[in-house]
């Protein structure tokens, strides 16, 4: 799980920008914070020289450009802080991401370093990037709504790497969010000695260390004190906490699984942890067949990869749009299926009706064109000769006569002024239709794109039916 916050840093009165930019820069890279640098990723800059890289950067931009702001409005930088939750990932894996997470946002087109920072229970990463593009010809533009985008954006990767994340996170008044603390402590309240000792103990055992010493060094650079008691056993107290007694690692303190010989067979490799069982799933493309169709790993690779990515965006769509059981998806997927179609038929009845009132537009003008045609071959009784010199007009003039009749279906024809207001009316209304067509198709073929993985994901064939799985 993953909380995210946006930041812009200005330069503060009375502090030059190159001074700004380097205080920001300096506390993401806090060697005591990163394990002396040992978790700070860059990309299109060197983490040793960014902030000058950075200044440079803004400088060829107000050359190139001849654009200056002021400086109190002068955005140096922008700011991600990503926090995970405690003992649920490593700082090697929550650099990467905090790594893939910068460079989705950006496209790429923002030079950045990603800082992972391990001092506190929970890891987290600072994400610093340049708001000048690496061309040097434009700006990052802010927009409304950045913060909830981001957010979206890191739930996604949460999801794809198997992380939780905030599930429907609640506005707290003025429409503002609730920080990772609120959160947690409304969700679990305060973290007990115990609760910590437990997701520390986690989070070393997630450094597969070689031994009980280098687990034992861990749990050390973690924040507590180590005993060994009588016995073999082993005890830990947090230091600079407040923590007066020390805790025994045993299974009747902790509880199942934090056990020392838990936690031995963890080190050699005998005993996943305890909530840490890997689920099998069916993908949403068979790999299966398309390899006995004679594609080869390379495709297999991918196609796992995208599975993945299928998946988090089918749970990352349920979750925003509060789909609390399947009923519900089946029900939504349904319902964006009968209202395509039933814009689907308005757009085909309005586009008859165009065609119709086209084609008696059309007849009319014909009708009049040839009528006093006609008239004269009336006039002259229907005479052979005046027919042979005008047939072809004749003909123009019965057809004409024929397209009005099947049109109107003995309807009194209506003035051609009356026709062109139709049209026009028609034409109009059939515009909005197609925009509301528009969206109505990608609404129907995302939610049943959604519902398919879903089925894919549960192993269901039909709503509530469990597909039978060859063992």
């Amino acid at each position: 799980m993953a909380t995210t916050t946006l930041l812009q840093r200005h330069a503060g009165e009375g502090e030059t920008i190159a001074e700004a930019i380097r205080d920001c820069l300096d506390y993401g890279k806090d060697p005591e914070k990163t394990e002396r640098g040992k978790y700070i990723s860059a990309y299109e800059c060197d983490p040793a020289t960014v902030a000058d890289e950075f200044l440079l950067a803004k400088a060829s931009y107000a050359a190139m450009t001849g654009r200056e702001q002021k400086k109190e409005n002068d955005v140096l930088c922008y700011q991600i802080r990503q926090s995970f939750y405690p003992g649920e990932i490593t700082p090697k894996e929550a650099n990467r991401i905090g790594y893939e997470l910068a460079m989705r946002w950006t496209k790429g087109r923002h030079a950045f370093i990603v800082t992972t920072h391990t001092d506190k229970q929970h890891i987290h990463c600072h994400i610093y990037y340049n708001s000048t593009t690496l061309d040097c010809t434009r700006k990052f533009r802010n927009f409304w709504g950045s913060s909830f985008a981001l957010r979206r954006l890191s739930d996604r990767l949460c999801l794809e790497n198997g992380l939780s994340i905030v599930e429907n996170p609640k506005p707290r008044s003025k429409g503002k969010y609730r920080n990772y603390g609120e959160w947690q402590k409304e969700r679990k309240g305060p973290l007990s000695y115990q609760d910590r000792l437990r997701l520390a103990i986690d989070t070393a055992l997630a450094e597969r260390p070689a031994d009980l010493d280098e687990f034992l060094n861990l749990m050390k650079r973690a924040g507590y004190e180590v005993k060994t008691v009588r016995g073999g056993g082993i005890s830990f107290r947090l230091t600079g906490q407040g923590q007066e007694r020390f805790t025994r690692l045993r299974a009747s303190t902790l509880g199942d699984g934090y056990d020392l010989q838990d936690v031995l067979s963890a080190i050699e490799g005998k005993e996943k942890r305890p909530g840490r069982s890997e689920r099998k799933i069916s993908l949403a493309v068979d790999i299966q067949a398309k390899l006995a169709a004679g594609k080869g790993p390379g495709y297999e690779r991918w196609a796992k990869v995208f599975n993945i990515k299928q998946m988090a965006a089918a749970l990352a769509y349920i979750q925003d749009n509060n789909l609390t059981d399947y009923e519900q998806l089946a029900q939504k997927a349904t319902e964006a299926a009968d209202r395509f179609h039933a814009i689907s038929e308005q757009v085909k009845q309005t586009e008859q009706a165009m065609k119709t009132n086209a084609g008696l537009k059309a007849a009319t003008v014909q009708y009049a064109k040839t009528r006093p045609v006609f008239e004269q071959y009336k006039a002259t009784k229907y005479s052979r000769k005046f027919l042979a010199e005008h047939e072809a007009d004749l003909e123009l003039y019965r057809v004409a006569q024929a397209e009005m009749r099947s049109l109107l279906g003995g309807a009194k024809l209506p003035k051609m002024d009356v026709l062109k207001e139709e049209g026009r009316k028609l034409t109009a209304k059939k515009k909005q239709l197609y925009g509301e067509y528009q969206k109505a198709r990608r609404d129907m073929q995302e939610i049943v794109t959604i519902k398919a993985n879903i089925d894919t994901l549960m192993g269901y064939t039909e709503p509530g039916r469990k597909q039978e799985k060859e063992r």
